[in-house]
Protein backbone atom coordinates (compact mmCIF):
# COMPACT_ATOMS: atom_id res chain seq x y z
CA UNK A 1 0.00 0.00 0.00
CA UNK A 2 2.67 2.14 0.08
CA UNK A 3 4.04 1.82 -2.90
CA UNK A 4 0.87 2.86 -4.18
CA UNK A 5 0.81 5.76 -2.13
CA UNK A 6 4.33 6.93 -3.33
CA UNK A 7 3.42 6.09 -6.75
CA UNK A 8 0.53 8.29 -6.49
CA UNK A 9 2.72 10.87 -5.35
CA UNK A 10 5.49 10.32 -8.32
CA UNK A 11 2.69 10.67 -10.96
CA UNK A 12 1.19 14.17 -9.38
CA UNK A 13 4.77 15.68 -9.26
CA UNK A 14 5.17 14.70 -12.11
CA UNK A 15 2.50 16.25 -13.83
CA UNK A 16 3.11 19.34 -11.96
CA UNK A 17 6.70 19.13 -13.54
CA UNK A 18 5.43 19.63 -16.39
CA UNK A 19 2.83 21.92 -16.63
CA UNK A 20 3.83 24.48 -14.05
CA UNK A 21 4.33 27.61 -15.21
CA UNK A 22 7.53 29.23 -12.77
CA UNK A 23 10.37 27.43 -12.89
CA UNK A 24 11.29 26.95 -9.54
CA UNK A 25 8.06 25.44 -8.98
CA UNK A 26 8.55 23.20 -11.77
CA UNK A 27 11.86 21.99 -10.42
CA UNK A 28 10.91 21.69 -7.01
CA UNK A 29 8.05 19.15 -8.41
CA UNK A 30 10.60 17.74 -10.56
CA UNK A 31 12.43 17.11 -7.03
CA UNK A 32 9.42 15.24 -5.87
CA UNK A 33 9.54 13.00 -8.32
CA UNK A 34 13.03 12.24 -8.14
CA UNK A 35 12.55 11.33 -4.08
CA UNK A 36 9.17 9.47 -4.83
CA UNK A 37 11.59 7.68 -7.41
CA UNK A 38 14.72 6.92 -4.95
CA UNK A 39 11.91 5.79 -2.09
CA UNK A 40 10.19 3.76 -4.77
CA UNK A 41 13.48 2.26 -4.97
CA UNK A 42 14.13 1.74 -1.52
CA UNK A 43 10.95 -0.09 -0.88
CA UNK A 44 11.28 -2.23 -3.28
CA UNK A 45 14.56 -3.90 -2.19
CA UNK A 46 16.95 -1.95 -4.28
CA UNK A 47 18.69 0.53 -1.89
CA UNK A 48 21.84 1.12 -3.72
CA UNK A 49 19.46 1.65 -6.59
CA UNK A 50 17.70 4.10 -4.55
CA UNK A 51 20.62 6.28 -3.58
CA UNK A 52 22.23 6.26 -6.61
CA UNK A 53 18.93 7.79 -7.84
CA UNK A 54 18.64 10.51 -5.54
CA UNK A 55 22.80 11.51 -5.59
CA UNK A 56 22.11 11.75 -9.66
CA UNK A 57 19.14 13.83 -9.10
CA UNK A 58 20.61 16.01 -6.31
CA UNK A 59 22.97 17.13 -9.53
CA UNK A 60 20.29 17.57 -11.98
CA UNK A 61 18.03 20.03 -9.57
CA UNK A 62 21.19 22.18 -8.94
CA UNK A 63 22.30 22.39 -13.11
CA UNK A 64 18.36 23.46 -13.12
CA UNK A 65 18.07 25.47 -10.39
CA UNK A 66 20.69 27.39 -11.26
CA UNK A 67 19.54 27.67 -15.11
CA UNK A 68 15.97 28.39 -14.19
CA UNK A 69 17.00 30.93 -12.03
CA UNK A 70 19.71 32.45 -14.62
CA UNK A 71 17.44 31.95 -17.51
CA UNK A 72 14.21 31.80 -16.74
CA UNK A 73 11.54 34.58 -18.17
CA UNK A 74 10.03 36.30 -14.70
CA UNK A 75 6.38 36.14 -14.65
CA UNK A 76 4.30 38.97 -13.11
CA UNK A 77 1.34 36.70 -13.64
CA UNK A 78 0.53 35.15 -10.40
CA UNK A 79 -0.34 31.03 -10.85
CA UNK A 80 -3.97 30.13 -10.43
CA UNK A 81 -4.76 28.06 -7.40
CA UNK A 82 -7.55 26.38 -9.43
CA UNK A 83 -5.20 25.73 -12.24
CA UNK A 84 -2.86 24.18 -9.73
CA UNK A 85 -5.00 22.05 -8.51
CA UNK A 86 -6.13 21.22 -11.81
CA UNK A 87 -3.26 19.94 -12.82
CA UNK A 88 -3.38 17.84 -8.94
CA UNK A 89 -6.21 16.27 -10.16
CA UNK A 90 -5.35 14.86 -13.24
CA UNK A 91 -2.15 13.60 -11.46
CA UNK A 92 -4.41 11.87 -9.14
CA UNK A 93 -6.74 10.99 -12.25
CA UNK A 94 -3.46 9.51 -14.37
CA UNK A 95 -2.38 7.48 -10.96
CA UNK A 96 -5.45 5.31 -10.94
CA UNK A 97 -3.62 2.70 -13.00
CA UNK A 98 -1.29 2.71 -9.97
CA UNK A 99 -3.51 2.05 -7.76
CA UNK A 100 -5.89 -0.47 -8.87
CA UNK A 101 -3.27 -2.41 -10.74
CA UNK A 102 -0.43 -2.95 -8.35
CA UNK A 103 2.26 -5.99 -8.79
CA UNK A 104 3.93 -4.79 -4.98
CA UNK A 105 3.99 -8.51 -3.99
CA UNK A 106 6.67 -10.42 -4.45
CA UNK A 107 10.13 -8.69 -5.16
CA UNK A 108 11.95 -11.28 -7.02
CA UNK A 109 12.94 -11.11 -10.67
CA UNK A 110 14.13 -14.98 -11.88
CA UNK A 111 14.28 -17.89 -8.95
CA UNK A 112 17.40 -16.59 -6.98
CA UNK A 113 17.57 -13.58 -8.11
CA UNK A 114 16.34 -10.36 -5.84
CA UNK A 115 15.03 -7.12 -7.42
CA UNK A 116 17.42 -4.48 -5.72
CA UNK A 117 20.60 -7.01 -7.33
CA UNK A 118 18.83 -7.38 -10.58
CA UNK A 119 18.17 -3.46 -11.13
CA UNK A 120 21.37 -2.71 -9.22
CA UNK A 121 23.18 -5.13 -11.92
CA UNK A 122 21.60 -3.86 -14.59
CA UNK A 123 21.86 -0.32 -14.75
CA UNK A 124 25.23 0.28 -16.46
CA UNK A 125 23.78 1.52 -19.64
CA UNK A 126 20.80 4.00 -17.60
CA UNK A 127 23.71 5.39 -15.56
CA UNK A 128 25.76 5.80 -18.69
CA UNK A 129 22.41 7.52 -20.29
CA UNK A 130 21.79 9.32 -17.12
CA UNK A 131 25.70 11.02 -16.66
CA UNK A 132 25.75 12.17 -20.70
CA UNK A 133 22.28 13.88 -19.93
CA UNK A 134 23.51 15.56 -17.00
CA UNK A 135 27.08 16.48 -18.68
CA UNK A 136 24.99 17.69 -21.81
CA UNK A 137 22.61 19.89 -20.00
CA UNK A 138 25.77 21.68 -17.63
CA UNK A 139 27.45 21.99 -21.08
CA UNK A 140 24.14 23.77 -22.80
CA UNK A 141 23.78 25.89 -19.94
CA UNK A 142 27.48 27.15 -19.63
CA UNK A 143 27.17 27.87 -23.58
CA UNK A 144 23.87 29.72 -22.97
CA UNK A 145 25.69 31.87 -20.44
CA UNK A 146 28.73 31.95 -22.21
CA UNK A 147 27.05 33.63 -24.72
CA UNK A 148 24.87 36.05 -23.03
CA UNK A 149 27.83 37.32 -21.03
CA UNK A 150 29.54 38.35 -24.51
CA UNK A 151 26.27 40.56 -24.93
Amino acid sequence: MIIEILAVGLIISAVLALFLDEVVYSVAALAGTFLFTALIYVLSGAIYAGIFQFAVSIGTLAILFLSGEMLGEKSAKKASPARTAGLVGVGALLSLPAIFLSVSGTTTVAADVDFGEALWNLRGVDVLLQAIVILTVALGISIVLFERRKK
